[in-house]
C-alpha cells in the first residue's frame, strides 16, 4: 500500500554549529528551489532551522531540519548513511555541488551521470561542514551539456 502523502514527515541532521550549517544549507537549499523555514512565532526552535515545506505548527512537514543534537553531544555523521535530495534539472545538480563547496562542504562525487544505476540517473555527492553526506538526484533525461 502507497501513503500518498510520501514516506517521510521530515529529515533531520545534527550540526556543532548552527550559524555555520545555516549558511550552508541557506546557499545548497536554495538552488533547489527551497527556503528556510518560518518558525520566528514559535516557541522552541532556538536551535533549530529547517528548509521545505514546514507549515500550521507542524501539520504539515515535508523538511530538512538542522540542529545540536538533543542529548548535547557532538554530531556525528553514520557510515552509510546518507540523504538523497531531488533535482528538477541537471544543472541544479551543478549549482547544489559548486554551492556546497563554495559554502564549507566537501565533493564525495561531480555532477555526472551516474550509469550503473541507472541510464538517466545524474547525481552530485558532497559532504556539509558537519560531515553529513548529501546526494542531489535529477533523473529527467536531458543532453549532458544542459
Amino acid at each position: 500500500m502507497t501513503n500518498p502523502q510520501g514516506m517521510f514527515a521530515y529529515a533531520c541532521l545534527g550540526t556543532a554549529d548552527l550559524q555555520r550549517a545555516v549558511r550552508f544549507y541557506d546557499a545548497v537549499m536554495a538552488t533547489l528551489g527551497h527556503r528556510r523555514c518560518d518558525t520566528r512565532d514559535e516557541p522552541g526552535w532556538d536551535d533549530w532551522a529547517g528548509w521545505g515545506l514546514y507549515e500550521d505548527e507542524g501539520r504539515i512537514q515535508d523538511a530538512l531540519w538542522v540542529c545540536r543534537p538533543f542529548n548535547g553531544g557532538p554530531p556525528h555523521p553514520g557510515n552509510g548513511v546518507m540523504l538523497a535530495l531531488r533535482a528538477r534539472s541537471r544543472a541544479e545538480v551543478r549549482a547544489f555541488h559548486a554551492a556546497a563547496l563554495a559554502h564549507g562542504g566537501t565533493s564525495e562525487g561531480e555532477p555526472g551521470l551516474r550509469t550503473h544505476y541507472s541510464p538517466d540517473f545524474y547525481a552530485a555527492y558532497v559532504r556539509d561542514p558537519d560531515g553529513n553526506k548529501l546526494a542531489v538526484v535529477c533523473r529527467a533525461a536531458e543532453p549532458e551539456g544542459r
